[in-house]
């Protein structure tokens, strides 16, 4: 099935919510490096809220991007893990990051010039 994101109702619209979604994409990058607990993962990216994490992790699992491992000790521990669909997403997901990072200057620059 292909989609057509140009569709208002095509489901390919919900893919790209999902992988355009600041917190999943740093999640990927995250465990692009392999498994992480939930603590590494929030104390990684930074500046996102544990309940925000949590629905973002969900969510990834949810589309079958990460897997979730709970295991039975005391406190509780969690591991994640990339799918084989969410290491699909490490190429296009590190080409945007690499472009992002080589052009921050200039949207920096850009930003500063149009600012109103």
């Amino acid at each position: 099935m292909k989609g057509n994101a140009f569709d208002p109702d095509c489901p390919t619209r919900l893919i790209l919510d999902r992988i355009g979604d600041k917190w999943s994409v740093l999640v990927v990058l995250i465990l692009s490096d392999g498994t992480r607990r939930f603590t590494e993962l929030r104390d990684l990216i930074g500046g996102v809220t544990p309940k925000v994490l949590t629905q973002t992790l969900r969510a990834m699992e949810r589309d079958g991007l990460l897997t979730r491992e709970v295991f039975a000790e005391v406190p509780p521990r969690v591991e994640y893990t990339l799918t084989p669909l969410g290491h699909s997403l490490r190429g296009p997901i590190g080409a945007i990051t690499e472009w992002a990072e080589e052009n921050v200057g200039a949207v920096v620059s850009a930003r500063e010039r149009n600012a109103v």
